[in-house]
């Protein structure tokens, strides 16, 4: 499982024209889903996605947590993310998880996210997404599970 990570000071999904997720300040995370990822990744992505230092503290070094400053998720998944793209000029999708494991993997990962803090948002799954950013920093990491 993968996320990029980007610290928002807004972030939001629409689809079809219509905003299905908004968050202002916190954390957009594009998530991809590989062919072995279960449980175990989900929690491990979880962890980190709340855990991970990317706010500043007092002394304006990144050093507190989405956890902690309670800001926003916004959770979108990107099965692009996911892709090959070590040989050619065109991506391969064989390293991301088939769309039917993956809903339920990204499915796993919004409730775990949910049941552990507040504020957390999601596009919608298989759907054309327009996703609109701003990026405070700009700040960005990709985190594996």
């Amino acid at each position: 499982m993968l996320s990029l990570i980007q610290r928002v000071t807004e972030a939001s999904v629409r689809v079809d024209g219509e905003v299905v997720g908004h968050i202002g300040p916190g954390l957009l995370a594009l998530v991809g889903i590989e062919p072995d990822d279960g449980d175990a990744q989900v929690d491990r992505m979880a962890d980190r996605l709340l855990a991970y230092r990317v706010f500043a503290d007092e002394a304006g070094r990144m050093n507190r947590a989405l956890a902690q400053t309670g800001g926003g998720l916004l959770l979108v998944s990107q099965f692009t993310l996911a892709a090959d793209t070590r040989s050619g000029n065109r991506p391969g999708f064989s390293t991301a998880a088939p769309p039917a494991e993956a809903e339920r993997i990204f499915t796993r990962l919004v409730g775990v996210c949910r049941a552990r803090h507040p504020g957390v948002e999601t596009g919608r799954f298989g759907a054309h997404m327009e996703v609109s950013l701003v990026n405070d920093g700009p700040v960005t990491f990709l985190l594996r599970a």
